[in-house]
């Protein structure tokens, strides 16, 4: 079990994490890399929303879990709007394909949209976070 200020660190180190990944979301894709930058883009908001469930003492193991946790804590209670839940879904699966499936490539204009996006939602759960450090 984590003490308050372990717990408080390390939220601060995968929010501070969520960030340094999607500047490398940015750097991929202006060398034209779009698996690897969709890769990123989920990664970004997988360390947000690890930081996140652990602002609310959950430590989900596997990624099925956090994206399950994240929709029942954060999506079906209308703390997060449900069109976050589906962009996470959606990236999830964009890492999924682009790192397992052999014959896909993703594309700039199926990447680059979600940069937006990303950049919202990740905001949205700062907020969030930021007003649940304050109750620890």
């Amino acid at each position: 079990m984590l003490s308050t200020e372990n717990r408080k660190d390390l939220i601060k180190y995968r929010i501070e994490r969520a960030y340094a990944v999607l500047q490398e979301a940015r750097d991929n894709a202006k060398m034209g890399h779009w698996n690897l930058t969709g890769n990123r883009l989920y990664y970004s908001v997988f360390h947000m929303c690890q930081a996140l469930l652990l602002s609310e003492g959950e430590t989900p193991r596997r990624h099925a879990g956090m994206i399950h946790k994240i929709g029942m804590d954060f999506i079906t209670s209308g703390k997060l709007d449900k069109y976050y839940g589906r962009l996470i879904s959606r990236l999830y699966e964009l890492r999924q394909s682009g790192d397992y499936d052999e014959q896909y490539n993703a594309t700039e204009e199926e990447v680059v949209p979600y940069f937006e996006q990303v950049e919202a939602l990740l905001e949205a759960m700062n907020q969030i976070i930021l007003n649940q450090l304050g109750q620890l």
